[in-house]
């Protein structure tokens, strides 16, 4: 399995400023390596089961895009 070779995001509050709790970076950090694992994972089933690897990148990118940002604040 591929490794990360870029470096993880400066994660920004809605404002913009950079968050700046180690831990909360720590967490966060630890997040998107789990998902970029999952993600992997499912790549490979697919592409192994005979699946195209294109649709199920598309898949996935659905997935995220449909995602709803929880706990904000109604304008």
């Amino acid at each position: 399995m591929n490794t990360r070779s870029k470096s993880p995001p400066t994660w920004r509050q809605p404002d913009g400023k950079p968050v700046s709790c180690l831990e909360k970076i720590k967490v966060l950090n630890q997040n998107i390596q789990e998902i970029e694992s999952l993600c992997a994972d499912a790549l490979e089933d697919g592409v192994l089961m005979g699946c195209d690897a294109d649709q199920i990148k598309a898949a996935l990118h659905e997935l995220i895009d449909g995602l709803e940002v929880p706990h904000t604040a109604k304008r």
